[in-house]
């Protein structure tokens, strides 16, 4: 099963060894995200495009999935390749293909040629165009609106048919544009940004001030793994924890009620830069958003960008929050949000949206010294590959099988586009969808006489909704990896 990748518009742009490297670059992270996710690919990166051949026991929806989840590949054709010698010659291998699409439907030809040839793409459009005009039984040529496009390219003696068109990701690839850390909490704003940058082409790393305990933090891994796996599984990463409840405490107790909220940022900007420059990391970057808390106004932001002097990249800067739960939505990443308490939002009471700079920063000196580097002493970082296994950390110990017992009931937890495309045969057994991030939530509501089978495709996400259930205190379940 092979395709043809087209590249986002501004690497076109390029010169010529940025354009190489980009492109070879895209081809590393096409390989290396198949390689994550168990599935075999070989591409092959030249001038103007990217050619992906998978292996054929890769599905075809699971290969359209990967394609669309890679940055920098604009668009996608899956593609049927033939030996050119004429356009007589090639017509009549494709008919057979291509012919029953236009039966009944308007329809286009689309020719791109290279190489030397004794016709223009136009003409080669006008001469395939007609022979399928008079042997198919369509509703006519539309060259403007068709509702069925037959795409062809020919290069020298080769020749590529194509299906439709199939958009992807777009975005510059991933490692092209540095390494950054991406502050993220489970909220709308955080998971968004993170795959913003993501989609430009940043090495993303997670940054998570943790102020709402094991359950709060477990959340935001699942959300972090999540957002890697799904996006930018080509790269290793680090999720690294830092502790902050003694911040938190110092500034409840002695900061002014009207400046908790900018002086709290300030203290993880702080934290951010040395946390960056352990690693090696060249940004910070937050979901902040101009305006849309008391935090957020210009003043303020500028009050939290003297504190520190590593850039930090506001990808939402201008968008308003209707349009950042959309997004998140889109990218799969709205349902941590809507089961995730947004703990930083208890910190200001009456904030004071314009406060003086000096005022800022008396309230701040109010506070104990050594906090940030006692926080960053106690840090921890995991690899995000590893998040899974990291919750083995609390020893808990979940059965897993692949033949379902006579009472399991299955349990769906992938999220719901996954499960719509792929679904699952519970093979006579009861099934019921519940996306990971609501089953901590939603699996109280059910039967608990039943003994549930949680599902997923690789099986991680299902282990880590297990262990959690587990913790909780719920004994009834196990993970079910059916056999291929």
């Amino acid at each position: 099963m092979k395709f043809i990748l087209r590249l986002f518009p501004e690497i076109s742009i390029k010169s010529r060894p940025v354009r190489t490297r980009l492109i070879r670059q895209v081809r590393q992270n096409l390989t290396n995200a198949c390689a994550a996710h168990g599935i075999k690919v070989l591409a092959d990166a030249q001038w103007d495009k990217v050619v992906a051949d998978f292996d054929e026991s890769t599905d075809r929806n699971t290969a359209i999935r990967e394609l669309s989840r890679v940055p920098g590949i604009h668009s996608f054709m899956e593609v049927k390749q033939y030996d050119f010698t004429t356009l007589d010659d090639l017509y009549e291998a494709i008919k057979a293909q291509s012919g029953p699409k236009i039966t009944g439907h308007t329809f286009a030809v689309r020719v791109r040629r290279r190489g030397q040839h004794e016709f223009n793409s136009q003409q080669a459009e006008r001469i395939i165009g007609g022979k399928f005009k008079a042997e198919f039984n369509s509703r006519g040529v539309d060259l403007e609106n068709p509702e069925v496009t037959i795409h062809i390219e020919i290069e020298s003696q080769t020749a590529y048919v194509t299906g439709e068109r199939i958009e992807g990701m777009g975005g510059f690839p991933v490692g092209t544009q540095g390494e950054v850390f991406s502050l993220i909490s489970g909220g709308y704003d955080s998971g968004v940004s993170s795959y913003r940058v993501i989609h430009r082409g940043c090495r993303v790393n997670y940054l998570f001030f943790n102020m709402g305990g094991t359950a709060h933090e477990l959340g935001v891994k699942q959300e972090a793994y999540f957002i890697w796996n799904r996006y930018a599984a080509s790269h290793k990463v680090r999720f690294v924890t830092v502790p902050f409840e003694e911040v938190v405490g110092q500034i409840l107790e002695k900061v002014h009620h009207g400046v908790r909220g900018v002086v709290l940022k300030r203290m993880m900007m702080r934290a951010g830069e040395q946390i960056c420059r352990r690693y090696h990391a060249q940004a910070l970057v937050t979901g902040e958003s101009l305006g849309q808390v008391s935090s957020q106004t210009i003043t303020n932001l500028s009050h939290i960008d003297q504190a520190t002097g590593m850039l930090i990249i506001r990808p939402l800067v201008t968008m308003d929050k209707q349009d950042i739960i959309d997004e998140a939505v889109r990218i799969g990443t709205a349902g941590f949000a809507e089961t995730m308490p947004e703990y930083c939002g208890v910190i200001s009471d009456h904030p004071n949206v314009c406060p003086k700079r000096e005022f800022v920063e008396a309230e701040e000196a109010k506070m104990a010294q050594g906090l940030i580097e006692r926080a960053i002493e106690k840090s921890r970082a995991v690899d995000i590959h590893e998040i899974p296994q990291d919750t083995d950390r609390l020893k808990t110990v979940v059965e897993e099988v692949s033949d379902l017992g006579s009472r399991d009931i299955v349990i769906d937890v992938r999220a719901p586009d996954d499960a719509e495309k792929s679904p699952v045969d519970p093979r006579g057994h009861e099934l019921i969808l519940m996306p990971f991030y609501r089953v901590a939530k939603d699996f109280e509501k059910l039967d608990r006489s039943r003994t549930y089978a949680l599902y997923c495709d690789q099986g991680v996400m299902s282990q880590m909704q297990a262990r959690q259930l587990k913790e909780m205190g719920y004994h009834n379940i196990r993970v079910w990896r059916p056999k291929s």
